[in-house]
């Protein structure tokens, strides 16, 4: 084991492997080490990794392909993906599209992608990028510009249990039953992709902002349109050391534990959070579950799989747009569901009374203290809003699906799906006398870290950074096999 693992190992032990840690130091001097896989600051779990990339002359437009978790209602979408990719190389061919997960298919879709991925490897379809950052400049329908960093994070510092105080952590409750077709692809996988979005919250702008200043001055890595008018993608490469060794030190001070105490009211006992997993949680949590297995199988702590792929977002750019996530459920009694709603939800303290013709509209949800919450309901034969005045939970989303979780599992073929466009919602509902949609307001992003740190993670699919369109793309990979 070289230098660089020994560093790792030591600070990993020392912070607890990534969970609660009453003895962890604070991130203080720089950790830094050269590795084969990176540059590696393991005071903070970040790593300025190699970088895989289509070879030149591939098609980018037909390789970047949205997130697996996308448009799950709409199978038209990914038909029309199919037809733009065709037979030319593209990512599409190394994820699984969960639209797919009803089909009962896994082993088949599975076996697909990493033959597939086995191809691309044999074929030369990537090109290896010397170590660095990833800086990301993202068009979309609603934002001329949203900036990124693409970077790795160590799974140790990283844990999605309950309670969690790990460094990099969830904001939102991860289904660990949603977990094993993601795992049966990575295990095997020689490479990963990311569409995890994390976040950190810099009010000054001091980590991603200061090299969107001087990226004239880097090595641009692709400049081209994003297919389904999804906008467009702009990445330079980070790779000067005064560069990377800034961002570190960037990181490093957002971490301090008087900083942290200090910007979200923390007691002393509570450990600093410095990366907030905002859109993704599913498949970082996949990514530990397969490091967690080669380590129990006596992998070495240097191994490439202990690092995963992500894009760093600052929750202060004004091109980061937070949006909720809508319930549909299907195969149920819409009227009899809003019964047994307002039958549940009074029976926990609340008052449930049902506005006729009304909307949610489009405010932002602030955390705490809300005396009623406001949750949308759309069927065949009505449309509303259901108010419900002194919720025993915080959000609007926990108080729905305190009741419609358990709803769906007991009422014989109910499905519940997470959609993210009031269209598909109107569309699926209008369409069908068994179908319901539940509509959700959004939360202020500027109260997301604060609230897991004092709630904890949030209910699943509380919020979505972007309109479907608007997720990350599928483009940088990363190789995790040795």
């Amino acid at each position: 084991m070289g230098k660089g693992a020994e560093v790792q190992v030591a600070d990993a032990q020392q912070r607890g492997g990534g969970g609660r840690s009453r003895s962890r130091s604070p991130p203080g001097g720089a950790k830094t080490a050269k590795g084969k896989d990176g540059v590696i600051y393991s005071d903070i779990g970040l790593m300025a990794p190699r970088i895989l990339l289509p070879k030149e002359g591939t098609d980018l437009t037909k390789w970047t392909v949205i997130a697996c978790d996308q448009y799950t209602a709409e199978p038209q979408y990914w038909e029309r993906v199919e037809a733009t990719v065709g037979d030319a190389p593209s990512m599409l061919r190394m994820i699984y599209p969960e639209v797919h997960l009803p089909k009962g298919k896994d082993a088949e879709i599975i076996n697909g992608v990493l033959q597939k991925m086995g191809e691309y490897r044999e074929s030369g379809v990537f090109a290896t990028k010397e170590p660095g950052f990833v800086l990301v400049d993202r068009k979309t329908p609603s934002a001329e510009s949203r900036l990124g960093l693409v970077v790795a994070l160590d799974l140790e510092l990283y844990s999605f249990k309950p309670g969690s105080q790990s460094l990099v952590r969830p904001t939102e409750k991860t289904i660990e039953a949603r977990l094993p077709p993601r795992v049966a692809v990575r295990k095997d996988a020689p490479y990963e992709s990311p569409h995890i979005l994390v976040l950190i919250d810099d009010p000054s702008k001091t980590v991603i902002e200061p090299l969107a200043e001087k990226r004239s001055g880097m090595a641009k890595l692709y400049d081209f349109e994003l297919m389904e008018k999804s906008g467009h993608l702009v990445g330079h490469h980070v790779t000067g050391p005064k560069d990377l060794d800034g961002v570190a030190q960037a990181l490093r001070a957002l971490a301090a534990p008087k900083t942290f105490r200090e910007r979200y009211g923390a007691s002393e006992e509570q450990e600093p959070i410095l990366f907030a997993v905002g859109d993704g949680n599913h498949s970082l949590a996949t990514a530990k579950k397969c490091w967690e297995a080669l380590k129990e199988g006596g992998a070495e702590m240097d191994h490439p799989a202990r690092f995963a792929l992500v894009e760093l977002n600052n929750i202060h750019d004004t091109g980061l747009q937070f949006h909720p996530i809508h319930r549909l459920v299907e195969g149920i009694d819409p009227e009899a569901a809003l019964a047994s709603m307002t039958k549940e939800l009074e029976a926990k303290g609340a008052t449930v009374t049902f506005e006729e013709g009304a909307t949610i509209g489009t405010g932002a949800e602030a955390v705490g203290g809300c005396s009623a919450h406001r949750i949308g309901f759309v069927s065949q034969k009505r449309c509303g809003v259901v108010n419900v005045s002194k919720p025993s939970h915080v959000l609007a989303a926990a108080t729905l699906d305190s009741w419609l979780n358990p709803h769906v599992q007991t009422a014989a073929g109910a499905e519940l799906d997470y959609v993210h466009e009031e269209y598909t919602i109107a569309e699926k509902a209008k369409g069908s006398a068994t179908t319901a949609g539940f509509l959700l307001p959004t939360i202020d992003k500027d109260d997301l870290i604060k609230t897991v740190v004092r709630e904890g993670t949030l209910p699943r699919k509380t919020f979505s950074m972007g309109h479907a369109p608007e997720k990350r793309f599928y483009l940088e990979c990363r190789e995790i096999l040795r």
